[in-house]
């Protein structure tokens, strides 16, 4: 059985909880206290984070690499796109919105940055701004590639169920991000993924 190693209210590990649902297959979740993590987490993980998936000898890290991972070894319903040239623009999507969106999301998580709020209020404007640019994307589709969920969408949930949390407010022509975002939480597999911690961020 996979076990996923998880932290309660990591965005990261939300998008593997999310995924595993999504499959419907059995797995177990360890929550991961973020700010105690056990040693082992480090012997798994060189670089001490969550999400970490083990399955027998396997040991995987890095949130994108998991889900590739789970999506390819359980292959219903499929989240990357069949197609190698769309699968690859899907990749390349997934890179930027780390580049573009993550990073800054990674400098709002960081407890040694809660002082600086000149940093924390530039990483907010960059994903206001980066989301904004988003949003006619989504003023015809119902997800990020038209009418199926994807990857892409699983990558981008946990950040859109923060924003209030981030004090991140999106601009009124942002509004198609926003019916977006209800589109995901709607799922029945978003709802079961979600943390008691997760739940309380968003009002």
């Amino acid at each position: 059985m996979m076990v996923l190693y998880s932290g309660t209210t990591c965005p990261f590990s939300q998008r593997c909880r999310f995924v595993l649902y999504e499959k419907g297959m059995d797995f177990e979740v360890r929550d991961i206290d973020l700010f105690n993590k056990p040693e082992d987490i480090s012997v798994m993980n060189p670089y001490g984070r969550v999400p970490i998936l083990v399955e027998r000898d396997l040991i995987l890290y890095e949130s994108n690499i998991i889900n590739e991972y789970i999506d390819e070894r359980f292959p219903h319903p499929q989240l990357m796109p069949a197609d190698p040239v769309m699968r690859a623009r899907t990749r390349l999507f997934l890179h930027n919105f780390e580049k573009e969106l993550f990073v800054h999301v990674g400098v709002l998580e960081d407890r040694s940055a809660r002082s600086d709020e000149k940093k924390l209020e530039n990483a907010r404007r960059m994903i206001r701004d980066r989301l904004s640019q988003l949003a006619p994307l989504l003023i015809k589709n119902r997800y990020m590639l038209g009418e199926e969920f994807s990857m892409l969408d699983v990558t981008m949930a946990p950040l859109l169920w923060r924003l209030d949390h981030y004090g991140i407010e999106l601009p009124k022509n942002a509004a198609p991000i926003q019916k977006y975002a209800e589109r995901i939480f709607s799922r029945p597999a978003y709802i079961e993924a979600l943390t008691p911690s997760e739940k309380v961020m968003r009002r």
